[in-house]
């Protein structure tokens, strides 16, 4: 058969026009490529969220590993104390004072000074006093004078009254010469009464004034150390209405106390015998003892807190101490030596998620075989670190639980991420 090729305008040749059907195909070719490749990116999208979702589903899905902390039951010491805030002080101090004004007129005393009872430590001028005295003693000489003359009118009034009284029985005299001799004897003898009285008066203002004088003289009562001088020479000291403190004497520096300042909340456990420790910031890696030697009675009240003074002794032979150091102080209420004992935070512990029946008796929890084991315990005495344990299913050595701490599980075996 013979083809008939078509010509154009010109007579030349054309090529054959392809059929409609060869056209169809070849349109639809790029169509099929592209949605082959929207097919690829939904697939990978896909692959992605999956991906996305099996890393979220591994890090929070997979079963959580449970780490214990524990701690070893183990025998020792627990004691309960108390803390409280004292002042460290000589255990008696002597208010030397003065009964008399006047001015100072010598100091024998200073500060540290050892004294021995009856040392003069001042002296207060004692002119003022001394004429008291003085005119006192004359007074009394006076009042003895008085008393001579009148026993001599006495003397007298007596031979007088006996001569009338043997005169008027034989008429002699008469009965009113008699009755006036008489009456003179008693007068006299009553003189004689009346001086002796006025002495014993002018003697009393003597004596007071002779204390008065004494008075001038500041002496120690005690012996021991002046640890405080409140005057100098000169000064003058006036005692109208108070009692002026001039020194401040520490019997015994040997021997000090510790004033501390228990609350109201703590007192009750205090009883005296108690030991106790303390420092003070003069000598902090030091660690002094004493014991309770009194709990007051008397209430100290400040903005409405009630506290109460208790007194620990102490040895201070080495002077070590000093009269008004703020001491830190620990006293022990109630000790314990070699029993069972766990950590506090033991007995607080729950395991997490376990419903756990609540009971009126403590309970521990032992790591046995891995596993938390509850135990039924009962305890004693307690203190801020440990508690003891008087009864339960418990050996030195039993690790009990005091907390733990969860964290994902990676056991399930590593799935490889879809590549791209």
């Amino acid at each position: 058969m013979n083809k008939q090729l078509g010509t154009g305008e010109s007579g030349e040749a054309l090529p054959h026009a392809p059929p409609a059907s060869a056209m169809s195909r070849v349109g639809e070719a790029p169509a099929r490529s592209g949605l082959a490749t929207r097919r690829w990116i939904i697939l990978a999208v896909l692959a992605l969220l999956l991906a996305a979702a099996g890393g979220i589903w591994w890090s929070v899905g997979g079963d959580p590993v449970v780490r214990y902390e524990t701690a070893p039951v183990t025998t020792g010491e627990i004691a309960r104390s108390i803390n409280a805030t004292g002042t460290v002080n000589p255990e008696l101090t002597i208010i030397v004072g003065t009964y008399v004004s006047g001015v100072i007129q010598e100091l024998t005393c200073d500060y540290n000074t050892q004294v021995k009872r009856g040392q003069i430590c001042a002296r207060i001028d004692g002119r003022p006093y001394q004429s008291i005295v003085d005119q006192a003693k004359a007074n009394l000489a006076v009042a003895r004078a008085q008393l001579e003359k009148d026993k001599a009118s006495l003397a007298y009034a007596k031979v007088a009254y006996e001569r009338l009284s043997t005169l008027v029985e034989t008429k002699a005299v008469s009965k009113d010469a008699y009755d006036s001799a008489h009456s003179e004897y008693l007068q006299a003898l009553a003189q004689i009464t009346f001086d002796e009285a006025t002495i014993l008066q002018r003697q009393a203002v003597l004596d007071a004034a002779q204390v008065n004088l004494d008075y001038t003289r500041i002496i120690s009562p005690v012996d021991g150390t002046v640890v405080s001088r409140n005057v100098t020479i000169g000064q003058t000291v006036a005692a109208s209405f108070q009692t002026p403190t001039l020194f401040l004497i520490a019997t015994d520096l040997t021997k000090m106390q510790v004033d501390a300042n228990v609350s109201e909340s703590d007192i009750g456990g205090v009883k005296q015998g108690n030991k106790a420790t303390f420092t003070v910031d003069a000598y902090p890696k030091r660690i002094f003892e004493g014991t309770v030697s009194q709990v007051r009675q008397s209430p100290q009240t400040v903005q409405n807190i009630v506290t109460y003074d208790v007194v620990v002794g102490v040895e201070n032979s080495d002077l070590a101490l000093k009269p008004g150091l703020t001491a830190a102080t620990r006293i022990l209420i109630a000790q314990r030596t070699d029993v069972l004992r766990v950590p506090n935070q033991a007995l607080r512990y729950v395991p997490t998620g376990n419903a756990v029946r609540e009971t009126a008796q403590p309970r521990i929890w032992v790591l046995r075989d891995g596993k938390p084991t509850p135990i039924q315990v009962s305890t004693g005495l307690d203190d801020d670190e440990f508690t003891e344990i008087a009864q339960g299913d418990l050996r030195p050595g039993d690790s009990v639980i005091l907390g733990e701490a969860r964290s994902a599980a990676k056991t399930r075996a590593s799935v490889p991420r879809p590549r791209l």
